[in-house]
This record gives C-alpha cells, structure tokens and sequence, in this order.
C-alpha cells in the first residue's frame, strides 16, 4: 500500500469516526464536569493524607 493509498484510508476512516461522534449537551458536559472535579479532589485529599501522616510519623 502507497502512502497515498494508506493516508487516503486514514482520513476517510477519521470522518467516519467524526460524523457517529456527537457534541455533548450540556447537562452531559456539566455532570462529566462535576464527575472529573470530584475525582481531583479525592486524589488530592489522598495525598494530603498520606503527607501529614508522613509528617506525623517522622518519615
């Protein structure tokens, strides 16, 4: 296979891809936002947590 032929491939692959994906709403938008903050801040709370008591500890 050319480069042509796999680079024609790959784009017309990428508008199939392009035209089955949708643009979220925004309840969508605003509950991933929510879900990806909540994670962020039990990851940082874990690491606060493992700090202080490391600092407790004498480590």
């Amino acid at each position: 296979m050319s480069f042509k032929e796999s680079t024609n491939r790959f784009f017309k692959e990428c508008n199939r891809v392009l035209k089955v994906a949708k643009k979220p709403d925004r309840e969508e938008y605003f509950n991933f936002s929510k879900v990806t903050a909540l994670g962020i801040v039990i990851i940082g709370v874990i690491g606060f947590a493992i700090v202080l008591i490391a600092q407790l500890s004498g480590l």
